[in-house]
């Protein structure tokens, strides 16, 4: 796998991606927050060696990189899930590529829902931990140790 991020990673480098600081996955109803980005570079997902290919609507499958609030950003404009058929390796695989390219803080925003109905639709939260209840784990496979 290591060779594959390695790939990756000098592709994304080669178009101009270049030492962001924070890594941020937008889910369904956060688009719009890279109107706010200053773009350096972009990439969309078909187009990246390695990379999966987001199918769900309304996710557009773009990797963006710029600044965002005076800081550098790498932002997944779209995401990979195990209801598409993606493995636990392919859908966490973008994350390890952000970290090879360098960032420190990753945001995953979400349309999670709530058991506390107290949660009203829009609103922050943070998780800071789950009950994993896939099968199976991303940490799971030869070679983790690596990474």
């Amino acid at each position: 796998m290591i060779k594959l991020i390695n790939e990756t990673v000098d592709y994304l480098k080669s178009k101009g991606f270049e030492t962001p600081e924070i890594g941020i996955i937008l889910g369904t109803g956060l688009g719009q927050l890279t109107d706010h980005i200053e773009v350096l570079a972009e990439a969309s997902y078909d187009q990246i060696p390695n990379f999966p290919t987001a199918t769900v609507e309304f996710h557009k499958g773009k990797l963006i990189y710029g600044h965002l609030a005076s800081k550098k950003v790498i932002v997944m404009q779209g995401r990979f899930h195990i209801y598409e058929g993606y493995s636990l390796q392919d859908v966490t695989y973008p994350v390890r590529v952000m970290k090879q390219l360098g960032i420190k803080t990753l945001l995953v925003s979400n349309a999670s829902g709530a058991i506390n109905l107290d949660f009203k639709k829009g609103e922050l939260m943070l998780i800071d931990d789950h009950i994993n209840l896939q099968g199976g784990s991303p940490l799971a496979f030869r070679g983790v140790e690596e990474l």
